[in-house]
């Protein structure tokens, strides 16, 4: 794959994404539904695929209010931690498209003298659409959320 220069806003471009991208594993693994709400357009859709192997979303959301029962049900989890691993992101003026790849581990440590302490990760496929707002920043417009596999396992405690 060959590579030619990069103009410095297309740089900056790139980079506000990926950090946008960041930002969102961050405020997962904080809890922070509101930070990460704040970084969808008003308009928003997300998605999610909990099967790939179909085109139809398990759940379908529309508007940046409608993502606080998502992002709330991580609660559910003990602790969680988002590896944010490769991305394209491809720049047209003040929309872009980006697919990027995440290893998602939730731990669940139930109370009980029986229960066993389980880590479930999931392997994450983000095909996004960003839109650039008139503060230069960007946002995600369209997120759609591709579970590609998945393992439960006991955990030590």
């Amino acid at each position: 794959m060959s590579h030619s220069p990069l103009s410095p806003q297309e740089a900056a471009d790139r980079l506000a994404i990926r950090e946008l991208i960041d930002a969102y594993a961050h405020c997962a693994d904080r809890r922070d539904a509101e930070g990460q709400m704040a970084l969808f357009t008003e308009d928003t859709r997300f998605l999610v695929f909990m099967d790939t192997s179909t085109t139809r979303p398990t759940q379908e959301l529309h508007g940046r209010d409608s993502l606080a029962p998502v992002f709330d049900a991580l609660n559910a989890y003990t602790a969680t931690t988002h590896f944010n691993g490769q991305s394209i992101i491809r720049l047209d003026g003040d929309r872009a498209r980006g697919e990027s790849y995440c290893l998602a581990h939730h731990v669940t440590d139930p109370n009980g003298e029986n229960s066993t302490r389980t880590l479930m990760i999931a392997s994450i496929r983000y095909l996004d659409e960003f839109a650039r707002q008139n503060d230069g920043g960007w946002l995600f417009a369209e997120r759609r959320l591709m579970v590609d596999w998945t393992e439960t396992r006991p955990t030590a405690p």
